[in-house]
């Protein structure tokens, strides 16, 4: 009698067959997440203690005896904490809008809300340098005013933390707006029976109530402020202001006899950081408790009206025409002047620096070619990857894929300066004596994109997972259909949506990444991140706009391709169903 390939332990859950269980297949899966997860942190920590005296604390004295040294860490400080009560605060406005006023075009609020989060961070400070430019459009527009007004100086601190910080509330809105639908609203009425404002209210019932949600997403935008490379490249830089980040990319492009080891200890107390605040987020999840219903409740609580509700749908929409409307078509203009310095006049306005990004530079040619190969390739093996990966944690769930997916999130987790320096010192030489050249290749940069962003794809695909009923597969089986059959007939459709949702972020997060291939990249192996940051570095500022203008079309286009074929596949399948 041939048994099937599953068995069914009440509940509805899936049993694998011992096959899958089997431990060479264990041990494969275990030497592969430890050499690609976890082998190249542990070298990274390592370097920082040899020395050419062999083990020592040489490196770790060396630096930490450097005032310069705390000069970064405070810099990194005070410019990732104020970007995140910016965050923090933006974050929870709009959470508190989308999910307690009942305002018009609540739909296409959303989507500008997680527009920062969708267009990369080097393309919005490049935008934004574009319109505060001394020879800007906003500078030709306060020129017509009264007086002399002087430009904002983005390359200062308070330049860093404003871009940071509206780069990251979208992280903050996404933790928040749905812990605020899940407070019960009869606790907030009891409140207002008893006496108590609306201000009153929000601070002694929804704030406690909201604050692990809140916690979560500020924890979340700091540790996305120290990781983040772009910004303080384009800003602090050429600014003379150096945080963690980019002060690890300068010593390591300044080379010299212990660049490694420096670069490695500046990467350990980036990581330190980062754990830090991981750690921080972890324990306040933990302390606090959300007493909230057990539903999303989607009804707004504070019904506006009249002159109340017009005056702030104005306010919300000004907001979004000033941060995400306004910078990008001020790059948009920028990226038509032929020169820098002319007017904003049709006859200086031309698309000559996009054919020239288009058809004549190389550098950005083989840039498009790699990072869509880099991007394409990462996406398709982390789909089927994450995505089998994913099925298994949930079907099957065991502290050995616990484990792995811890091992999966570390790379993702730690910031990208320190996980490109960490792919550096594993791959030139893996094993001692054995260099098997693929620094400053194609390769290695497939290796750190796959490595980094692989949880991307896991934590979509679950979701995924978790909205297919598993009396589905039941059925199946009892019908005959099992491996291939089954996946292609039932899981596929099922999961295709989710799955695409996950692809879509892992393609795009490799097709624009600039951390770690600032670091890995090499004269064949440019991507889009490094050009545009190039151009950048070199003066070339309308070649830069206009490639960055390119690449914010493309996202915006894919995005809304991708959701016309999420709605095309549910009505397929709706249809199916029906029938």
């Amino acid at each position: 009698m041939n048994h099937p390939p599953f068995f069914f332990y009440g509940k509805g859950r899936v049993e694998p067959r011992a096959i899958w269980l089997s431990f060479p297949i264990r041990t494969v899966a275990f030497l592969g997440l430890v050499m690609l997860f976890v082998w190249p942190i542990a070298r990274l920590v390592a370097l920082g203690f040899t020395s050419e005296h062999g083990v020592s604390l040489e490196n770790y004295q060396r630096i930490f005896s450097d005032p310069l040294t705390w000069q970064v860490v405070a810099n990194t400080l005070v410019i990732s904490t104020g970007s995140t009560v910016l965050a923090t605060i933006l974050g929870l406005f709009f959470a508190w809008l989308m999910a307690y006023v009942n305002l018009r075009g609540k739909k296409l609020m959303q989507l500008f809300i997680v527009l920062p989060f969708i267009i990369p961070s080097y393309i919005t400070t490049l935008a934004w340098t574009q319109l505060f430019n001394e020879n800007g459009i906003l500078a030709q527009v306060l020129a017509l005013l009264p007086g002399q007004v002087h430009l904002w100086n983005l390359y200062s601190y308070t330049g860093m933390i404003f871009i940071l910080g509206i780069t990251h509330y979208p992280l903050v809105y996404l933790f928040t707006v749905n812990v605020l639908r899940k407070i019960p609203r009869e606790m907030e009425q009891a409140c207002r029976a008893s006496g108590a404002s609306k201000g009153v209210t929000f601070c002694k019932v929804t704030l406690p109530m909201a604050l692990p949600g809140i916690a979560s997403g500020a924890f979340l935008a700091f540790l996305a402020g120290l990781d983040n490379f772009g910004i303080p490249a384009f800003l602090g830089i050429p600014a003379h202001i150096s945080v963690l980040s980019t002060h690890i990319y300068q010593q390591m492009i300044g080379f010299g006899p212990d660049a490694f080891g420096r670069a490695s200890v500046f990467s350990v107390l980036l990581g330190v950081l980062a754990l830090i605040g991981m750690l921080g987020q972890w324990l306040l999840q933990r302390m606090f408790k959300v007493g909230s219903t057990a539903s999303i409740d989607r009804q707004p609580r504070d019904q506006l009206s009249g002159f109340s509700q017009r005056f702030l749908e104005c306010t919300v929409w000004l907001f979004f025409i000033a941060t995400a409307m306004v910078p990008f078509l001020a790059m948009m203009m920028t990226s038509l002047l032929p020169a820098y310095g002319l007017t904003f006049t049709m006859q200086n306005l031309s698309l000559k620096n996009y054919g020239f990004v288009l058809f004549e530079s190389p550098d950005t040619q083989l840039a498009i070619r790699n990072s869509v190969q880099l991007a394409l390739v990462t996406t398709l093996i982390g789909s089927v990857i994450g995505t089998l990966f994913a099925y298994n944690q949930v079907r099957r769930p065991s502290r050995w894929l616990k484990m792995s997916e811890t091992f999966m999130s570390l790379p993702y987790a730690l910031p990208g300066t320190v996980m490109a320096l960490s792919m550096i010192f594993v791959w030139m030489e893996p094993i001692p004596g054995w260099n098997p050249g693929i620094y400053g290749s194609m390769t290695i940069l497939f290796l750190a994109y796959f490595t980094r962003f692989l949880i991307l794809q896991v934590r979509g695909s679950v979701t995924a997972v978790l909205q297919v009923d598993v009396s589905m597969e039941e059925a199946s089986h009892v019908s005959g259909a099992t491996g291939w059959t089954k996946w292609r007939k039932i899981l596929i459709p099922l999961l295709l949506p989710g799955i695409l949702s996950g692809a879509a972020l892992l393609f795009l997060t490799a097709l624009t990444e600039l951390t770690v291939s600032a670091l890995l990249y090499s004269a064949q192996s440019k991507t889009i991140g490094v050009v545009i940051f190039s151009y950048e570095q070199a003066g070339y500022t309308m070649l830069s706009s206009a490639f960055s203008s390119l690449i914010v079309l493309i996202i915006l286009i894919g995005f809304a391709l991708l959701a016309l074929a999420q709605t095309l596949w549910r009505r397929k399948e709706g249809g199916h169903h029906v029938h």
